[in-house]
C-alpha cells in the first residue's frame, strides 16, 4: 500500500471509530508500530486527526466545519464510486451546475471529453478540473471562503437569481430525518438553496457519513431531492422519510 492511500485509511479509521490505538491500526494495517506513529505525525501536521496518548481521534469536533483538505481524503473511494455512477446523469447538451465541495470534485474529474455540455460552479478548483471536458465553463463569482474554496456572497447570488440549469450536483453536510440538508455555513446555505431552486433536476451526492447529521444551516428539504447518489443503504428512519419524499436512490455498493 502507497503511504498516502495508507494514510488516507488511517483518517477513515480514526473517524469511524472515533479513535483508535497505535496497536490496533498496525495490526490492521500489517504495519510497524514505528511507521503507524509517523503516519500519525504526519497527519497532525496536517490537521487531519489529533494525537492521543497511544493513539489518534478525530479532529473534527461538534459544530466545527472541516477544511477543504480534511474533507478531500476522507471517504475518498466511496467519493468516487459515486461520481463514476454520477456522471451518467449529464445528458447531451445539457448546463450542469456543479456545487463545491469534495465529492462533486470527483466526478468533475471523470466528466468524459466526448460528452457536450455546458458547466456551471462556485468553486475555482472545480473549474479548473471541468475545463478540459466542458464546452464552456461558467463560475459564479463571489467571496471566496478559505474553509470551502467555495464563491458566496452577494455577488454569488446575484449570478444565481438569474441563471438556470438542467441539473445541479449538490453537496451537503448532514442530511437527517428532521433537518433535512444543512452546512454550517449561512452564506454557503443562502447559494446552495438557489442552486435547488433553479435546477429542473436536483441530485445529491453524499456518502454514508452524512446520514443522520445536522449543521447550522438548512438549505433544502428532503423533497427538494430529486435522487440520492450514495455509498450504503441510508439507515431506517432515513429512508422512510426519504421515501415519502419521492427521493429516488441509488446505492454504489
Amino acid at each position: 500500500m502507497l503511504p498516502e492511500k495508507r494514510r488516507r485509511t488511517i483518517v477513515d479509521i480514526v473517524n469511524e471509530r472515533g479513535g483508535c490505538s497505535v496497536s490496533e491500526l498496525a495490526e490492521e494495517l500489517e504495519y510497524s508500530k514505528p511507521t503507524i506513529r509517523r503516519d500519525l505525525t504526519t497527519l497532525e501536521q496536517e490537521g487531519l486527526i489529533d494525537r492521543s496518548h497511544g493513539g489518534a481521534v478525530p479532529v473534527d469536533k461538534v459544530g466545527a466545519e472541516q477544511s477543504y483538505r480534511q474533507r478531500e481524503v476522507r471517504n475518498l473511494e466511496s467519493k468516487q464510486a459515486i461520481a463514476d455512477r454520477a456522471i451518467e446523469e449529464v445528458l447531451e447538451d445539457e448546463i450542469a451546475f456543479f456545487d463545491g465541495g469534495t465529492t462533486t470534485m470527483q466526478i468533475a474529474k471523470r466528466m468524459p471529453e466526448e460528452r457536450s455540455y455546458v458547466a456551471v460552479t462556485n468553486s475555482p478548483l472545480l473549474a479548473d478540473e471541468l475545463v478540459t471536458t466542458a464546452d464552456e465553463v461558467k463560475l459564479t463569482g463571489g467571496t471566496l471562503r478559505g474553509k470551502t474554496h467555495a464563491l458566496v456572497g452577494p455577488t454569488a447570488e446575484q449570478f444565481m437569481h438569474r441563471t438556470n440549469f438542467d441539473l445541479v450536483f449538490l453537496g451537503t453536510n448532514g442530511i437527517s430525518p428532521d433537518a433535512g440538508l444543512t452546512t454550517p455555513s449561512e452564506d454557503e446555505a443562502e447559494i446552495k438553496s438557489l442552486m435547488v431552486k433553479n435546477a429542473k433536476r436536483v441530485i445529491l451526492v453524499s456518502d454514508a457519513s452524512k446520514f443522520g447529521q445536522r449543521s447550522f444551516a438548512q438549505f433544502a428539504e428532503l423533497e427538494d431531492v430529486d435522487l440520492l447518489i450514495t455509498d450504503e443503504d441510508p439507515p431506517a428512519s432515513l429512508r422512510s422519510e426519504l421515501d415519502g419524499a419521492n427521493v429516488s436512490i441509488t446505492v454504489t455498493r
